[in-house]
């Protein structure tokens, strides 16, 4: 029998949580089952472009218009009306939804639109959420609405049990995975010419964060341990990868730091593994974090990695085995890190060595798209409206 499934998220943007929905799609389209991704709202114009790259139905419910800040009331009905349709147009056996938003939205409608398993996902923390909300998410979690929920993190996972009370029964737990592209997609002369696009010479180290530029990403923190880092590493740059609300505010803080000449904003990029495999080390100063996309991709592509020691990430990377993890928030612990990894080439090499072999044994695509399929199916087989 071929089941068909509806993966559905919150904004079409280049994000981690979008790079899972659409890399789970392709591996069950791939597996033959029927599959169609839809999102509330296509934010950054892409629905054209991922149509044209996936071999699926990509859909825009048009709860926003591209380019377009507020949606009110009107935007979000008819986002639920086109979601609506779509359930009841063409009938779905599985739906997977990927935000806290998606999740509050999707599934009831999908619950009541008889599709027969309902999946939420839970990636980490909901900034600026607030308790109503968040327990709503949790009571949601708990009804029949909800078939299960996957906690991407032993950190995330924990969350939901403590702060939104969900039943253990209902939590799966089933951590990210990645798809780590062949290291001859990324030929030398590639690297080169993105390094030189970024206007690097040949000593200069290129550090690179990949992230939406939020509070809970640590930007900030990152910012201001730069000035002691250069004071000894003076031919270090560093490259912050995404946009987000704190953009401006980031601008403006490297400007009062002086550090703008070792800085490169590069924004929202689609060649995120063409720009790991230009750089040298990898940073995530984050202050809150499930299993993040990002740092995984990082270290598939043999980077050496930097990482707040926050649980969700600890419970993955060891310590001085596969990274290091100086303290969350701390611009001091930070600074140290880094220095340590700039003055020593063979501990990067070593720890490069160690996080590609973590993640290309235990943190692959095919491993977590195989532990979704079995939960898919067991829920199938045993579920009920």
């Amino acid at each position: 029998m071929r089941l068909s499934i509806l993966f559905l998220g919150t904004q079409m943007t280049i994000g981690g949580a979008q790079r899972v929905l659409l890399t789970q799609a392709a591996w069950f389209h791939a597996q033959g089952y029927r599959v169609v991704a839809a999102f509330f709202y296509d934010k950054d114009n892409l629905r054209e472009d991922w149509n044209a790259k996936y071999p699926f139905p990509v859909v825009d419910l048009h709860a926003r218009e591209p380019d377009s800040t507020r949606g009110g009331v009107a935007g979000l009905l008819r986002g639920l009306w086109n979601l609506w349709r779509l359930l009841r147009r063409d009938p779905f056996d599985i739906i997977e939804t990927f935000t806290p938003d998606s999740n509050l939205l999707g599934l009831p409608l999908a619950f009541f639109a008889r599709v027969r398993v309902r999946v939420g996902s839970h990636h980490g923390l909901i900034e600026n959420i607030s308790p109503v909300v968040e327990r709503l998410h949790g009571m949601l979690m708990n009804s029949r609405m909800t078939s299960a929920l996957v906690a991407v993190s032993t950190r995330v996972q924990q969350l939901t049990l403590t702060v939104e009370r969900t039943r253990p029964e209902k939590v799966i737990l089933i951590p990210n995975g990645v798809q780590i592209p062949a290291q001859e997609t990324f030929p030398s002369e590639n690297r080169q010419a993105l390094r030189d696009a970024l206007e690097l010479d040949s000593t200069s180290v290129l550090v690179i964060t990949v992230g939406r530029q939020t509070h809970q990403k640590g930007h900030a923190i990152l910012l201001e341990a730069i000035p002691a880092v250069l004071e000894l590493h003076p031919r270090a740059v560093f490259a912050l990868v995404g946009d987000g609300p704190l953009h401006p505010s980031l601008k403006n803080q490297a400007k009062k730091l002086g550090i703008e000449k070792s800085l490169r904003f590069l924004g929202t990029r689609d060649d995120v593994y063409a720009l790991l495999h230009a750089a040298d080390i990898f940073v995530l100063p984050s202050l809150s974090e499930g299993l993040p996309m990002a740092l995984l991709e990082a270290m598939g592509m043999g980077l050496p990695v930097i990482a707040t020691e926050l649980e969700g990430i600890a419970s993955v990377v060891g310590n001085e085995m596969h990274g290091l993890l100086p303290a969350p928030g701390e611009v001091q612990s930070l600074a140290a890190a880094l220095m340590r990894l700039l003055g020593d080439a063979a501990l990067r090499a070593r720890l490069a060595e160690e996080g590609r072999r973590l993640v290309l044994t235990h943190y692959t695509l095919e491993r977590m798209c195989s532990d979704y399929e079995a939960l898919f199916l067991r829920l199938y087989q045993n579920g009920r409206l």
